[in-house]
């Protein structure tokens, strides 16, 4: 593992009890920063902390990313303890149900909207804020190829991720001269629990997708976002940055 210098910096990962905002949280700790686990699984996150016990430090906060109150919460808590916040990792997502536009209820759509894009809008709300106050700081949004090639039966994931990338490019131009750079990633199908949300038809079409033919690690994840929020990535904002074995084509 190559040594990227986060030392001094306070990170806060969201969806970080498990999956790849796990692994981002473990990548980012080995290279120095402090780490705040936002998650709204309280049981997931004892465990992560647990996991994570002597390798640096950590704090975490139960956090409902689609509720205002309680992101406001969850970074003043973080806030406090670290005193400051300069990198945001927005990697908190589910799936949703594997079915045509359809057949979705408006529940079912809305919910992964809520999740996968409106919780990206709460978290830099309130994080850019304190990022201003230094006049330094890193995002970083995980998207993913459905956003930009559009995945059958799931055309809410789709969407938000989609939005997820707009998101990006307009934040980005916001911030481009205060010293805070935005990026996204899309990576395709990445072997984590996620995969349990959907059908073994769907996997298969996604990693059928993959001139590489497998599946992505996190691991593989974490190591391009850990580049994304050190000082190397400084001529980068709003940029898309491929992570799909070779799928993306633009």
């Amino acid at each position: 593992m190559n040594t990227i210098d986060l030392h001094g910096k306070s990170a806060v990962v969201t969806g970080a009890a498990r999956g790849i905002g796990f692994a981002i949280v473990e990548r980012l700790l080995a290279s120095g920063a402090r780490c705040s686990l936002w998650d709204i699984d309280r049981e997931g996150l004892n465990s992560a902390l647990k996991a994570l016990e002597g390798r640096g430090d950590v704090h975490s906060a139960v956090v409902d990313l689609t509720k205002a109150d309680s992101v406001t919460a969850a970074t003043e808590s973080t806030a406090s303890h670290f005193g400051s916040i300069d990198i945001l990792v927005n990697n908190a997502g589910i799936a949703g149900v594997s079915k045509k536009l359809w057949e979705c209820t408006p529940q079912e759509w809305f919910q992964v909207i809520n999740i996968d894009l409106f919780s990206v809008f709460l978290c830099c709300r309130e994080i850019v804020p304190k990022m201003l106050e230094k006049g330094h700081g890193r995002i970083v949004n995980i998207a993913s190829i459905a956003g930009k090639e559009g995945n059958p039966n799931a055309s809410h994931y789709s969407a938000a991720k989609a939005g997820v990338i707009g998101l990006t490019k307009s934040l980005g131009k916001e911030l481009a001269q205060t010293g805070i750079v935005v990026n996204c990633i899309t990576p395709a199908v990445v072997e984590t629990d996620i995969l349990k949300q959907v059908t073994k038809e769907h996997i298969a079409y996604m990693v059928s997708k993959i001139p590489m033919g497998r599946t992505g690690q996190k691991e593989e994840v974490a190591a391009l976002v850990a580049w994304l929020c050190s000082a190397d990535c400084s001529f980068s904002t709003g940029a898309v940055f491929d992570i799909s074995g070779g799928r993306a084509t633009y």
